[in-house]
């Protein structure tokens, strides 16, 4: 399997030197090999395909009035175009969003291949430089000589910090021992996480709590003059305050995730529309600030490196509405009834608890029945959506 260690980099002012002018040709090449493909789709209707976005990098770089991309290492330039046909790849097959075009405000990287650089000894020599380029290694358990990366990413964000990673081939980790236990998870904005065994994850709500530093810090860039090396800094200082927040988001997502995985075997989650629920603007950035696709990508990863189990069951599950002990569906929940009591059976429920309940008992079906456990097409949506008129069931199996 494929792993990747990420560290700190001190470029000298040489190396930064180097390094900022491959980020510029890097973005460069992106946007105008962007606008080239778009506009050949537009007037030819031809797709454009790797081997020939490759020799329209050749062809720029053989202009005169762009022969200074071949001041920089044509590594990242050939990684830029080979990220973008992955990317427009992913547009056709309807995963991803079209390709968008490169600001030298965000965040900066440019990655190497085996030809681009050198490594040994733990000392990492890129091309163009003279000298290595100096990193500080944070895993004590592995000795960064000993490790043979396949590519190395060079990266500086936009508060000014550097970053390399390293690509690794590593062999598969051992397998977790069983724990024999499985959990629904039921997220949401008031708590983080309701798992069916009743604990609730409160939302740690990163960004609400630093909302007034970040105000204070935005008002201060305000008032700086367009182009100034003061609002250089202050645009530095709200950098630094975002990145802090989202420091501190993935440290608890990782934390919770780990800690699901570690404990349990099978995990059962809701298939969100992320995206779609963001459309909201009273609850947009609440439910940006959650974090709730990073927690499902590190699930996803975690369990298949760990050999957990992640079921994804259908999102249009009336998981809320349903009594968990009876399977009654009530006609309507409105979203601030917190606690209803089962009209069929007379349980009391907890609104979220419910809800995991219901969400376990689902994949541990859809599990039983060796079925995908992602929904496929709209059949299946349709039917959900059908079943929550119905006055009774919805066929969930009684835990």
């Amino acid at each position: 399997m494929r792993t990747a260690y990420k560290c700190r980099a001190y470029p000298a002012p040489e190396q930064a030197s180097v390094l900022n002018r491959t980020f510029g040709c890097v973005r460069f090449v992106w946007n105008q090999t962007l606008a080239w493909r778009h506009q050949r789709f537009h007037r030819e209707q031809v797709k454009t395909n790797f081997v020939q976005a490759n020799a329209h990098l050749t062809a720029m770089k053989a202009g005169s009035e762009t022969a200074w991309l071949n001041e920089v290492s044509s590594v990242p330039l050939q990684q830029a175009i080979r990220h973008q046909q992955v990317a427009f790849t992913s547009f056709f097959a309807g995963r991803t969003r079209y390709p968008r075009y490169k600001s030298r405000n965000g965040r900066q990287s440019a990655e190497y291949t085996r030809s681009g650089f050198r490594y040994r000894d733990g000392r990492l020599l890129l091309a163009k430089m003279d000298t290595p380029l100096a990193f500080v290694w944070s895993w004590p358990g592995i000795d960064p000589a000993a490790i043979d990366p396949t590519t190395v990413t060079i990266s500086r964000d936009p508060c000014g910090r550097w970053y390399v990673s390293f690509a690794v081939d590593v062999a598969e980790p051992e397998q977790a021992p069983t724990t024999g236990a499985m959990v629904g998870v039921d997220v949401g904005i008031k708590d983080f996480a309701v798992t069916s065994e009743g604990e609730k994850i409160a939302n740690p709500r990163h960004l609400e709590r630093r909302a007034a530093s970040l105000a204070r810090y935005q008002r201060r860039m305000a008032r700086k003059q367009t182009g100034s090396a003061n609002r250089a800094k202050a645009k530095a200082k709200v950098a630094r305050a975002h990145r802090k927040v989202k420091a501190a988001r993935a440290d608890f997502l990782h934390k919770t995730s780990a800690r699901l995985v570690r404990d349990h075997d099978v995990i059962v989650i809701e298939d969100l529309n992320v995206r779609g629920m963001a459309g909201n603007r009273s609850l947009a950035k609440a439910i940006s600030d959650c974090g709730w696709g990073a927690f499902r990508r590190m699930l996803e990863y975690k369990t298949a490196k760990y050999g957990r189990h992640l079921i994804v069951i259908d999102r249009w599950l009336p998981s809320s509405k349903t009594c968990s002990a009876c399977g009654h569906l009530l006609p309507a929940l409105s979203l601030s009834t917190r606690h209803w009591t089962c009209p069929g059976c007379g349980t009391l429920h907890d609104r979220d608890v419910n809800a995991a309940k219901n969400i376990l008992a689902a994949g541990l079906a859809v599990s039983a029945r060796g079925a995908d456990v992602r929904p496929q097409g709209s059949s299946l949506r349709r039917s959900a959506v059908k079943r929550e008129s119905s006055p009774v069931k919805v066929g969930l199996p009684l835990l």
